[in-house]
């Protein structure tokens, strides 16, 4: 079967939080979060379309500078989205800079800043190279509530977590998984080609069977034909990012609904169980919590990150304790 995104942490999880979800095809990509952004190549970060951020913690949004100077000269928009107040701080970084050397014959490069409420987007804004990157108020997004983007083939759903402040908790969920039985297809006379994307888009819309796909200039087939015979329809991936949640029941459940079922959850995994009293006075799951909600969310992978420091002298301790609380003891038996 064929992801849509291949998601992989930023960093190693002692380092700054983040997620990089690269999209199989369409030379795409996003981020959840943006802390340090080093490990990430000039190609890596150029492919990024939307960066999603819990919240404007240094540790989240220190990459802003550098993904911003290396888009400055392309002429695809970047879109940003986090918490309330989120573009106003965009605002005043971007104004921290000089800006006299723009003029109506650069690149009209935008970023696109937008405010999340944990229900929807309430702002938006525009800042334009042209206009040396003035602010400029637009119509926001009018997304389902608890619909942070959505886009053909998939959704970016966002609920706010009590971090001390609000820090938003992200799920990538794809609308269905189209894939192709090649084998079928060369039986059916058809070559491979960009026109199955077109059949997917098809699926994924709910278009009707007689819908016509053009393989060719001079050859089409029916919807339903492809659908029937030489294309398998799954649910679509889930991945899930968690981080900087206060560790009790109001965020448990937030947590688990917006996880059920993941393919892949990231989740903190700040402190061990047995210093608890510091991840409630910080406002951070421990280990043994965040291998709880991905078990009672029923998730298929869970990766752990965000770490203290204070458990750099044993660095697995906390991934252990994750795995010790996600599965239950008489699975555990049976791992080698």
């Amino acid at each position: 079967m064929s992801w849509l995104v291949q998601p992989r942490l930023v960093n190693a999880p002692f380092s700054d939080p983040g997620v990089y979800l690269d999209f199989r095809y369409g030379r795409r990509a996003i981020l959840f979060d943006l802390g340090d952004v080093s490990l990430l190549s000039s190609r890596e970060l150029l492919r990024v379309s939307h960066v999603f951020v819990s919240h404007t913690h240094v540790d989240h949004i220190a990459g802003f500078d550098r993904l911003f100077r290396l888009c400055l000269h392309r002429p695809s928009p970047l879109i940003l989205i986090g918490p309330p107040t989120f573009i106003d701080q965009i605002e005043h970084r971007i104004r921290s800079f000089t800006w006299n050397l723009l003029d109506e014959d650069s690149v009209d490069f935008c970023l696109c800043a937008m405010d999340y409420d944990g229900v929807r987007l309430m702002k938006t804004a525009e800042f334009h190279a042209r206009e040396a990157f003035a602010r400029r108020d637009v119509q926001a997004p009018n997304f389902p509530e608890g619909m942070a983007w959505m886009e053909a083939d998939f959704r970016i759903e966002a609920v706010a977590l009590d971090h001390g402040i609000p820090s938003l908790a992200f799920a990538l969920k794809e609308v269905m998984q189209v894939n192709v039985w090649r084998d079928v297809l060369a039986e059916m006379g058809l070559p491979p080609g960009p026109w199955l994307n077109e059949a997917k888009r098809a699926i994924r819309r709910g278009l009707p069977d007689d819908h016509p796909i053009s393989v060719s200039d001079h050859e089409t087939i029916r919807l339903g034909d492809l659908k029937h015979r030489a294309l398998r329809i799954a649910p679509g991936q889930v991945v899930a990012y968690v981080t900087d949640a206060s560790p009790h029941a109001a965020n448990r459940a937030k947590i688990v609904q917006l996880a059920d079922k993941a393919d892949q959850l990231f989740i903190e995994a700040v402190f061990l169980e047995k210093d608890r009293h510091l991840a409630e006075a910080a406002h951070h799951l421990t280990a043994w919590e965040a291998g709880m909600i991905a078990r009672e969310a029923g998730v298929r992978y869970v990766t752990p990150f965000h770490h203290s420091a204070r458990y750099l002298s044993e660095p697995d301790v906390l991934r252990q304790e994750l795995f010790e609380s996600f599965r239950p003891r008489e699975a555990q038996s049976l791992i080698v």
